[in-house]
């Protein structure tokens, strides 16, 4: 057990106050699958699901949080909200393809997809791709609500904008800390596990909080119809805004690359490759951190445990994904990055048959000087302060690091990248 202490700012410690005191007397943010979904169809006016294979996934994790989280009074309600915010999102997409079945035949075809672990150097390629004026990218703001907002005047700034614009600084009052690990901005490239969450079957909530329950049925299930829905949502994104070619990015691909390579036949993955007693570390602070926001009661030294067994399983699957599918993939050293992006680029434009163009090298240049590494500053870590330690982090990567003869990263400050 550690003796992690979040960071609470007075407000928030003072709305949890008052709500262990409201409840004792029963009230409380209500986290009854039947109330959420109700709740949604009066924030919509719409009541068509569609396909409500959501529901068993949305009653496991509402039982999980309940049993398990040990949410503080605002952490619930924060968690109240967005449930009820994935639920609407899926009515308001549910009657876009119904009023517009056009939807359905806008086509993904062969994005980039970047599926290396954690603080492999996944963010920066990522927001290197896209920033050639040929690819497109989530952005954050079409992470929270891919859906667009039915009030939405013409020609005024999509208000989808504003609301990322509010939970940014949110997060940034909430965990000020957390932006030194990995930065989140309102129009900035997002990972596409954000969008796997609206079928209620991804890491998100497991990345939130601790629902050891809801982990290990998430485990059990097949992931498929997880990529059909977030096919779903790209052509919803698409088809409002154009796309070229998707870059996609979530370390959360390498649990399903069979179900990621089935639903995007012709997708080209980059697997980025760093030491994992460097990644492990750095991992274990940020989702420390992230627990941190909803709960009082945070054991950095169980949640280490849980992501470094997720990782390391997730990794031997993948292992086997690219063992039926070598073709599909193409290898990144975080090391070569680090030292100059650029080559590195080229060898993944070569490798999916793509020009790479005066114009994207330009932008490209132009978003390094933007995106500089520590731009929100440095954070420091080390295996130890999790409960790990070397020998056994690398005996549960051990066919990972003898498959890609991955060095050993020595950093004499002890601080990772």
């Amino acid at each position: 057990m550690s003796d992690f202490k979040p960071y609470r700012p007075r407000a928030i410690a003072a709305f949890n106050l008052l709500g262990r005191g409201a409840a004792r007397f029963g009230l409380r943010s209500n986290l009854q699958p039947e109330f959420l979904i109700k709740a949604a169809r009066k924030k919509t006016g719409l009541q068509d699901f569609g396909d409500e294979s959501f529901r068993e996934p949305l009653d496991v994790l509402t039982r999980a949080i309940e049993a398990e989280a040990n949410l503080h009074p605002f952490g619930r309600w924060v968690m109240r909200g967005r449930l009820v915010g994935l639920l609407a999102t899926r009515l308001r997409v549910q009657d876009l393809f119904t009023r517009h079945p056009e939807i359905a035949g806008e086509k993904i075809e062969a994005p980039l997809v970047i599926a290396g672990l954690q603080r492999t150097g996944t963010t920066m390629l990522h927001r290197l791709l896209a920033a050639d004026p040929d690819n497109r990218a989530l952005l954050s703001w079409e992470a929270i609500s891919p859906a667009p907002d039915p009030k939405q005047k013409s020609g005024a700034r999509d208000a989808r904008i504003k609301q990322a614009e509010i939970a940014e600084k949110g997060l940034k009052y909430l965990a000020p800390e957390f932006f030194a690990i990995h930065p989140v901005e309102a129009e900035a490239p997002e990972e596409d596990v954000l969008l796997m969450e609206f079928a209620l079957m991804s890491q998100v909530p497991e990345a939130m909080m601790r629902i050891p329950s809801y982990s290990a049925w998430l485990k059990t299930q097949d992931a498929q119809p997880v990529y059909a829905y977030l096919k779903k949502l790209l052509q919803l994104l698409q088809w409002q805004r154009g796309a070229q070619r998707w870059v996609l990015k979530t370390p959360a691909h390498l649990d399903h690359l069979d179900a990621l390579l089935t639903v995007f036949p012709d997708a080209k993955i980059i697997q980025t490759h760093r030491d994992p007693t460097r990644t492990t570390a750095s991992f274990a602070s940020m989702m420390t951190h992230g627990y941190g926001i909803f709960s009082d009661v945070v054991d950095s030294h169980a949640i280490a445990a849980h992501w470094h067994g997720n990782n390391a399983r997730m990794m031997a699957r993948a292992l086997k994904v690219r063992a039926q599918k070598p073709e599909s993939f193409i290898d990144v050293s975080y090391y070569d990055l680090i030292q100059d992006p650029m080559p590195q680029v080229e060898r993944i434009y070569d490798f999916a048959g793509l020009a790479l163009t005066a114009a994207a090298k330009e932008a490209m240049q132009a978003s390094r000087k933007t995106n500089k590494q520590n731009k929100h500053g440095k954070h420091r870590y080390e295996l130890t302060d999790f409960g790990l330690d070397q020998a056994t982090v690398k005996a549960d990567y051990a066919d990972y690091l003898a498959r890609f003869n991955i060095p050993s990263e020595q950093d004499k400050e002890g601080a990772g990248a």
